[in-house]
């Protein structure tokens, strides 16, 4: 019972107060009476206190009860989200050989590109708490890590089990787009993005760039390249600019850590406006209270 009762909460709290303004005006502001002793009416003397207190009491039930309900004390239930305004994002990331390189991290020079990459998606994953993700890993050829799902927790686990050369050694970096927008063609989302990686080359692709950059546009995908190094910088920014994204370039572990920090401000979903929240209205008991005290109030005012 007192669970329930802490879970109570009110829609108009500040209404309240008129409490402490009813019990101080109660106490201070009573009007003045003037005064008639009259001899042995001793006898009624005890009936009449019962009433004042019965009937102050039914009073004070009247005004508190009414501005609780004035207050509007509800119980939340639950909160549903609709999910076609938020934001489908694919991170498309390179597991190619070259991924095995060190030096990106200049705090760990022993630390592997891809290690540093994993530990940087796994930061930002959580951050995109009403975002659909997909992840897509891709070398020779292309595997959908995960499909598109609110499951963050369970997507770090499989970054955790993502290593370089997964699926190949080589880059097939424009088939991974084509799986990417395979992901995200039939969604209803009102943003849909692709997150690319790479720090190689395209040496392994089958699709050309022209009909790629025709099915992201047919589904209005934008894409965000980030490459490693000043590699393929060409391609990468011909995309970005192509979809209408950005295009960014990472040296060190920081600048990796600092263009996901960016993405994520530039794409923010706005699903947050548009949460159903579910609520138990309980301003009827406090209104019946009251009603029901005010009747007998006046009931026995009457019989005075």
């Amino acid at each position: 019972m007192f669970d329930y009762l802490l879970s109570i909460k009110f829609e108009y709290p500040y209404l309240l107060l008129l409490i402490l303004l009813f019990v101080f005006c109660s106490i201070f502001c009573k009007a003045k009476i003037p005064t008639y002793i009259i001899p042995h009416l001793n006898i009624f003397s005890q009936s009449k206190h019962k009433s004042i207190i019965l009937t102050s009491i039914l009073k004070y039930l009247v005004i508190i009860g009414s501005i609780i309900a004035l207050a509007s004390p509800y119980k939340q239930l639950n909160t549903q989200l609709i999910k076609n305004d938020g934001i489908d994002i694919v991170l498309s990331l390179d597991t190619s050989g070259s991924m095995k390189e060190k030096g990106l991290n200049r705090n760990n020079e022993s630390e592997e590109r891809f290690d540093v990459v994993k530990s940087i998606v796994k930061d930002f994953i959580p951050k995109r708490i009403n975002d659909n993700i997909a992840i897509v890993v891709f070398g020779t050829s292309v595997m959908m890590a995960t499909p598109l799902s609110f499951d963050k927790e369970a997507q770090k686990e499989i970054v955790d089990y993502l290593e370089v050369g997964i699926v190949g050694d080589k880059t097939a970096m424009l088939d991974s787009l084509a799986s990417s927008v395979n992901i995200l063609k039939d969604s209803k989302a009102k943003s849909k993005i692709v997150i690319l990686l790479s720090d190689g080359e395209d040496n392994a692709s089958n699709i050309p760039l022209e009909i790629i950059l025709k099915l992201l546009k047919k589904y209005s995908i934008k894409v965000y390249t980030v490459g490693i190094g000043n590699s393929n910088k060409i391609m990468l920014n011909k995309i970005s600019n192509e979809t209408n994204g950005k295009s960014y370039t990472a040296y060190s572990k920081d600048d990796l850590n600092e263009i996901y920090k960016r993405i994520d401000l530039l794409e923010k979903s706005k699903i947050e406006n548009n949460k159903i929240t579910l609520k138990e209205y309980l301003f009827f008991y406090p209104l019946f209270l009251a009603i029901i005290s005010l009747i007998i109030y006046i009931y026995l005012k009457n019989k005075e």
